[in-house]
Parts: C-alpha cells; sequence; structure tokens
C-alpha cells in the first residue's frame, strides 16, 4: 500500500511519525502603549520550569527568517513579548506581573526586566480576568507587583459595565487613534535590578574611550550622547540599523557597562534585554519643542518609540549634575509637570518627583486596548 513520504534534513521519513495534535491554553492578546505582548493569567499555565518552551511555541521563536511568522510575535522586540499575571505575592500589590521577553531569531527567554509600556495593559487584564474589582462603576485602580524588579506599579483607567474602557480622547505618539487614557504611577524606581540609581557610583563611565551615564531606574539603562559616535541626535531606527557600525559599537558598550554595573560578570553573560542603551543629544534639532532627544536600542534593535522604562531613567539622568544626559537637556523645561522626551515617534512627557536627587515617583500616561482573547494554540 503506497504511503505518503516526505523529505525532513535529507531523510525521507513516514510522515504518520512526526503528525500530531496542538496544544492550547486559555490567552489573550493585548496592545500595551506602543508594545504588543500574548498574556496568560498565572492559574492557567504550568509549572514554571515549562513556561520557556510554551512562550517559545507561542511567539513563534527562534525564526531564522526573523518574521516570528508561525506565532503571534511581530519580528521586533516590542512585539516578541509574554506577560503573566496572576494573584499577588506582595503585601502591597493587588496582583503580581511578570515580563518576559523572547529573541526572535535565538532561543533567549529573558525575565531579567521591566516593559513600561505592557504594563498599561496589566490593569485593564486583571480586572477583565476578574482577578480584580473596579473600586466605583466609573474606575478602577490597581496596585501591580513586578515580579522581575520587586517594584510596585498603579494604574488607573476608566470602566464601562464592569469591563476596562477601551474608547476614548487620548492619544499616544507610535499608536494610531485615540483610546481610554491609563495613567501609571511608578513608586521609588530606583534600584530596580542593582539595588542602585547609580550602579557604578559615578556620574559618568568611560568605555572604549566613550562616556556614557549608567543608571537604573525602572530598568538598567546606559545613556551616551550622539556626539560620541559622530552621529545624529534625530537618526530613524531605519538609519540606525543601516549604519555599518553603530550598533554593534553600541553593544559593545553596553556590555562593558552592564559588567561595571554589577549585572553580569562578563560581557558574554549580560542578558539582551538589560541594560537598555540610549543615544541622547540636544532639542535643536527637532522640529516639536523638547527637552532633549532620545533613541532608545532595545534587544539589539532601535526602538520605534521609547520603552517607558528608559522614559523614566531618562528623567531620572537628566537630574543627575555631570550626566550625559543633564549635559544635552534644556535647562528651561517645555513643562513644569516633567521632562519632555523627543523619541522615533514624537513626544513622551515624564512627571517625576525627586528627593535629594532619588527619583521616588514617576508619572506617565498610556493606551490599551485587548486584542482578542480565547485559547491560543501552538505546536512543539
Amino acid at each position: 500500500m503506497f504511503q505518503p513520504l516526505f523529505q525532513r534534513r535529507g531523510v525521507l521519513t513516514s510522515t504518520k511519525r512526526y503528525l500530531s495534535k496542538q496544544h492550547s491554553l486559555p490567552a489573550a492578546y493585548y496592545r500595551g502603549g506602543t508594545s504588543r505582548a500574548v498574556i496568560f493569567n498565572q492559574a492557567h499555565l504550568p509549572p514554571r520550569p515549562q513556561w520557556d518552551d510554551i512562550f517559545r511555541n507561542v511567539i513563534g521563536s527562534p525564526d531564522p527568517y526573523g518574521r516570528q511568522l508561525d506565532g503571534l510575535g511581530g519580528g521586533i522586540s516590542s512585539l516578541s513579548k509574554v506577560c503573566v499575571v496572576g494573584k499577588s505575592t506582595h503585601p502591597d500589590a493587588d496582583v503580581d506581573y511578570t515580563f518576559v521577553s523572547l529573541g526572535i531569531k535565538n532561543t533567549d527567554v529573558d525575565y531579567s526586566s521591566n516593559c513600561g509600556n505592557m504594563i498599561s495593559a496589566i490593569g485593564p487584564f486583571a480586572l477583565d480576568q476578574k482577578l480584580v474589582s473596579a473600586q466605583t462603576p466609573d474606575t478602577a485602580t490597581v496596585r501591580i507587583h513586578n515580579t522581575n524588579t520587586g517594584k510596585i506599579i498603579t494604574a488607573t483607567f476608566p470602566v464601562v459595565d464592569g469591563e476596562a474602557a477601551s474608547n476614548g480622547d487620548f492619544s499616544i505618539d507610535g499608536v494610531a487613534g485615540t483610546a481610554a487614557r491609563i495613567q501609571l504611577d511608578f513608586v521609588n524606581p530606583s534600584g530596580s535590578v542593582t539595588g542602585k540609581m547609580l550602579p557604578t557610583g559615578n556620574s559618568k563611565d568611560e568605555f572604549g574611550g566613550i562616556q556614557a551615564t549608567c543608571i537604573d531606574v525602572a530598568n538598567p539603562c546606559v545613556f551616551v550622547q550622539s556626539a560620541a559616535p559622530g552621529v545624529r541626535g534625530d537618526l530613524t531606527p531605519d538609519e540606525i540599523t543601516a549604519h555599518p557600525d553603530l550598533l554593534q559599537r553600541l553593544d559593545s558598550i553596553r556590555r562593558q557597562a552592564a559588567v561595571k554595573m554589577g549585572i553580569a560578570k562578563t560581557t558574554e553573560e549580560v542578558p539582551g534585554s538589560i541594560p537598555k542603551i540610549c543615544i541622547v543629544s540636544p532639542p535643536e534639532s527637532y522640529d516639536t519643542p523638547v527637552d532633549l532627544l532620545v533613541r532608545a536600542i532595545s534587544v539589539g534593535q532601535p526602538h520605534k518609540a521609547v520603552p517607558i522604562t528608559v522614559a523614566l531613567a531618562v528623567s531620572a539622568a537628566a537630574h543627575i549634575a555631570g550626566s550625559t544626559v543633564e549635559a544635552v537637556a534644556r535647562k528651561d523645561k517645555i513643562d513644569d509637570a516633567g521632562t519632555t522626551i523627543g523619541h522615533a515617534s514624537g513626544t513622551l512627557l515624564v512627571g517625576a518627583q525627586f528627593k535629594k536627587e532619588e527619583l521616588t515617583a514617576a508619572t506617565v500616561f498610556r493606551t490599551a486596548r485587548r486584542l482578542f482573547d480565547g485559547n491560543i494554540y501552538w505546536k512543539s
């Protein structure tokens, strides 16, 4: 009897041997700020040692073509993400939130950082999943414990008929249209990974002949002035990618800085997601009034906007005398409410509170939207 055959790694093999059903779990897909992620209720997941393989297959990594076409990733760092939300293990929080960054062409599953943009979706997800209840018919406030950093973020957002509102008149640069406004208050964001706002003890350090400021606020970050590698501060993400050696030079600085910050013992052991590295420059070349320009690199790729955690670090560094950020920022701020950052898709205002030069609280406004929920499928 004829049996279908197919070519697998150069060997003719019976198809029957490789046929199998898909796996599935309840999940949702949300846009949070300028990112998107698959979000799981932790109660639906198996024990943590099994998470990595599930997340890779759900997102579609590793993909040698860089598209993640066989999963829900989008081929860029801001779309290659998973969030897990569950009952709080922290006395001052309502839910736990674990952020996971996944490599696109490699097998990396990184739990070392936080994602400020996706935090904007965590409160709405928790409400929609009935993990929390709204305080009033019109508003909900959710205290979120980020397990990656141990920090608390409070999300406040409007509610309609018991669900997080989606429609609204608030817009953010980098996202088309308008939506309901979500207020995010970051409580004591300094020292998220290293325990110190200035992990090296210096306002500036030098790596490979280039001065950089190393700071740990919401996520560890490294800031280099655009003049140091000799590039424009208003480069587009495509121009950064096309530059013959800029990304490689920045990653070398990032890895050296990570070792000095105590994040890793060697440059080879440095995670892909932290520290973030950014180019900062004066605002003169920007059409819109801003306090400074920032071009962020996230997991080796130029960010289309700016990660919220990076924006918090920028705001803190702008207050540190002698830092690479303070040197390029306007002295007379555009808005007394905080620091106005010019990024690749527009602007972002970060409201910040300081006590003795330490960032004690920061506020940003974002939007989020549930795109779908149901069962998510993957094959192993």
